[in-house]
């Protein structure tokens, strides 16, 4: 599993926003400039974010974004989900995989699946709260 700059970025905005919450609606502009992310990177990444309810967007004068949650209801994992998509290990373990032929005598397999546990549990318990100390 190897997180793009796409996942990492969400992870950046996040933070972001958590730190400037009681500021209200952050302009994209200020995001980009604050985080080093280029505005073209942004907006791909967050209308994905705002179309999935992780955070909320508001066009025109006084708009921007803001986090539509506390930090602590935040999952890291939740956010690489989206952003990345699968983050199996293998792609035997990706959700619509085709079926391995090979599953049932595969000697690797049950290695694979403990790893993919151990990588969503992980991710699934750090929040944007946490990443904020």
């Amino acid at each position: 599993m190897l997180v793009s700059t796409r996942g990492r970025y969400a992870l950046r905005v996040m933070i972001e926003l958590a730190e400037h919450n009681s500021d209200g609606y952050i302009p994209m502009k200020e995001i980009a400039e604050r985080q080093d992310i280029s505005l073209k990177y942004l907006e791909k990444i967050l209308p994905a974010l705002a179309k999935n309810n992780f955070i909320e967007g508001v066009h025109g004068k006084g708009g921007g974004y803001k986090l539509t949650r506390s930090p602590e209801q935040y999952r890291v994992g939740d956010i690489l989900r989206l952003t990345e998509g699968d983050l199996a290990p293998v792609s035997c373990l990706e959700c619509n995989a085709a079926p391995c032929k090979r599953t049932a005598e595969c000697r690797t397999r049950p290695m694979w699946n403990t790893l993919d546990r151990m990588i969503n549990d992980y991710l699934d318990s750090v929040t944007i709260a946490d990443l904020m100390k």
